[in-house]
């Protein structure tokens, strides 16, 4: 079965670090870029960050530039996203999906493109 489980996600104060992580399984994620997006309460689901296949490509929402870094292993099927310098406003469930089509050195994750998507988990910024 086709699945992808984020883990890591929880309560932590402003100014503190928390790393994701997004575990596949039932295919192999080397064909497949891997985007974070979060959906905060009331609002629209957004972009946070992708990564290409092989990793060599990565693209971040400016409101994370700088402090969100995400990373991959195909080896061990995992996409991890290290989020440093954390925010209230970084408050939200943030889910990991996959993406087969378009270039496989693409960085670019639009959600309407994603063919699997995780159950999220939630992150909450606050003192």
């Amino acid at each position: 079965q086709l699945q992808l489980v984020e883990s890591g996600g929880g309560l932590v104060q402003p100014g503190g670090s928390l790393r994701l992580s997004c575990a596949a399984s039932g295919f192999t994620l080397d064909y497949y870029a891997i985007g974070w997006f979060r959906q905060a309460p009331g609002k629209e689901r957004e972009g946070v960050s992708c990564i290409s296949r092989s990793g060599g490509s990565t693209n971040y929402a400016d409101s994370v530039k700088g402090r969100f870094t995400i990373s991959r292993d195909n080896a061990k099927k995992t996409v991890y996203l290290q989020m440093n310098s954390l925010k209230p406003e970084d408050t939200a469930v943030y889910y990991c999906a996959a993406k087969s089509r378009g270039s496989p050195y693409s960085s670019i994750c639009p959600s309407r493109d994603m063919d699997y998507w995780g159950k999220g988990t939630l992150v909450t910024v606050s003192s």
